[in-house]
């Protein structure tokens, strides 16, 4: 498929952004949506008809997390009697994103019935803008500064009449829904407490000025999740810049476990439009998916670590927890509020409980002679009080250079524990050929070290979770064999290093 196809695709289906209508009507007349542009176009010439924007608030009961038994009406004070209102607990207020089907998504009863389990004396509204979010995206994207007005005003009438303090008030909003919770809290007389961003809208959004979309300026308190930012195929369904106090970027806040995207993109290329929704499920709607994760499982909440790239926390550069440079994902975060934005990472599982546990493993490779250009197959088991995580690999992200220290990230899904020994396996990976071979036969005859024998006597372990510093040594020093895997115990003393002591090394055989 031509470039250009792709793209307007994408536009089409994934959200991609309409900066000029006629633009793109002139550079794409025979495009397999036909007229789709046309009601957009109508749009822009009718803006004077499409001021009533509706919002509807139902107040949800734990019986029955999926029913809109009871609306609160604006400027109504019986029907907060009526549906229950409680003044004195907390509110959250869910507004959900665009939609092709002008039906709530199969996650929004998930997250009230996860809330009411939480906080069991909350009140729970749902923001119905379906009429609104059900249109074009371009169009659905216009009405979300309306329709966050519209719940500006009905926060400022539930303070007024309840004298409920906001800062009980909690806006938790999905993909656009994140932006009309940013226009309510931005709108609305005195600030919220807190707004929930989960995966907002990137299309129409990225790039613009804060007062144009969700930002720290909104709330006392803003904290975001990214899942579907811009990646390798040019996509950006989410909103890659930061644009809260806290911005968490799960794997790097691009493609996430278990979702098979190109596969995805596959099917709206045979479908069409019709396979929207499970394109963009898997990766957009995962930030939801966190959160509910966060609030039901309080004792396993996922920890994230700030860090100045995913390039960075890829190698395990970022899990201190030291002055504030780590928080827990989700519900129970702590609301920490910095002059400038604070970006963090984590890494999750593909499935609940979306808890993984990372580790920092700092290798230094030894050798007689300087050797750059290995690229080795790494692998690592873990033995702990709980038990074990073996055979994981350790993802290169340069080529091995000796005599110099390498820092990994490595992570299990299970907690295995205080971690009492580790194993470690280097395999070559180039494959073997007649010099390789020659080589190799040359440094046994010779009994000589050169660059393709490695040696590695200490590996440095810092634990992102428990955040303790390890330092395993060799178990046998005496051992003089080659040998492809390798058994490290703690050091007797990790803390403190004899200079005038050569530790023995064991060299690495490269098959």
């Amino acid at each position: 498929m031509r470039a250009w196809k792709v793209r307007f695709l994408c536009f089409v289906v994934l959200n991609a952004a309409v900066q000029n209508v006629t633009s793109l009507e002139e550079e794409l007349p025979d495009s397999i949506f036909g007229n789709f542009l046309d009601p957009v176009k109508a749009f822009f010439d009718h803006k004077a008809e499409s001021n009533a924007t509706v919002a509807k608030f139902s107040l949800r009961k734990p019986s029955h997390p999926d029913d809109d038994l009871c609306y609160i009406i604006p400027g109504k004070p019986d029907s907060l009697a009526t549906c229950t209102f409680n003044s004195t607990s907390k509110t959250f207020l869910i507004i959900h994103g665009w939609t092709l089907s002008g039906m709530f998504e199969s996650w929004m009863p998930k997250l009230v019935s996860a809330l009411y389990e939480r906080e069991q004396t909350a009140n729970v509204i749902v923001v119905d803008w379906l009429n609104s979010a059900q249109n074009h995206y371009v169009v659905a994207a216009q009405k979300t500064k309306a329709v966050g007005h519209e719940i500006a005003q009905f926060i400022d009438w539930i303070e007024e009449t309840t004298n409920m303090p906001l800062e009980n008030i909690h806006l938790i909003g999905y993909s656009l829904g994140a932006h009309v919770a940013g226009f309510a809290g931005s709108h609305a007389t005195n600030k919220v407490g807190r707004i929930t961003g989960l995966d907002p809208a990137g299309p129409d959004f990225e790039g613009k000025h804060a007062h144009r979309r969700l930002s720290p300026d909104d709330a006392h308190f803003v904290d975001v999740l990214h899942t579907f930012t811009r990646g390798s195929l040019g996509l950006s369904i989410g909103i890659q810049q930061p644009v809260g106090h806290v911005d968490i970027y799960p794997n790097g806040g691009s493609f996430q476990p278990g979702c098979n995207l190109r596969g995805a993109l596959e099917k709206i290329a045979n479908f069409g439009i019709f396979a929207v929704s499970d394109a963009v499920k898997c990766e957009h709607e995962r930030s939801v998916h966190l959160f509910i994760d966060s609030l039901l499982n309080e004792q396993e909440s996922a920890k994230a670590y700030r860090c100045g790239s995913n390039d960075m926390f890829d190698r395990g550069m970022c899990l201190s927890c030291r002055k504030s440079r780590c928080n827990t994902v989700g519900y129970d975060i702590s609301k920490v509020r910095k002059p400038r934005n604070v970006q963090m990472y984590t890494k999750t599982r593909s499935s609940m409980p979306f808890r993984v546990y990372h580790y920092q493993l700092k290798i230094h490779f030894s050798s007689k002679v300087n050797s750059s250009n290995m690229e080795p197959s790494l692998t690592v088991s873990l033995y702990g009080t709980k038990g074990e995580a073996e055979n994981l690999q350790l993802k290169l992200k340069e080529k091995i250079v000796t005599n110099k220290t390498h820092s990994f990230l490595l992570v299990t899904e299970k907690d295995i524990g205080d971690l009492l020994m580790l194993k470690f396996k280097w395999e070559e990976t180039n494959g073997w050929s007649a010099s390789s071979m020659l080589k190799m036969v040359s440094s046994w005859w010779s009994g000589s070290s050169d660059s393709a024998n490695v040696t590695v006597h200490k590996i440095r372990i810092r634990a992102g979770e428990t955040q303790q510093k390890m330092v395993f040594c060799i178990k046998d020093p005496d051992a003089q064999t080659l040998t492809q895997e390798l058994t490290f115990v703690k050091c007797k003393d990790p803390w403190r290093t004899n200079r005038k002591r050569t530790p023995r090394r064991v060299t690495l055989e490269n098959h």
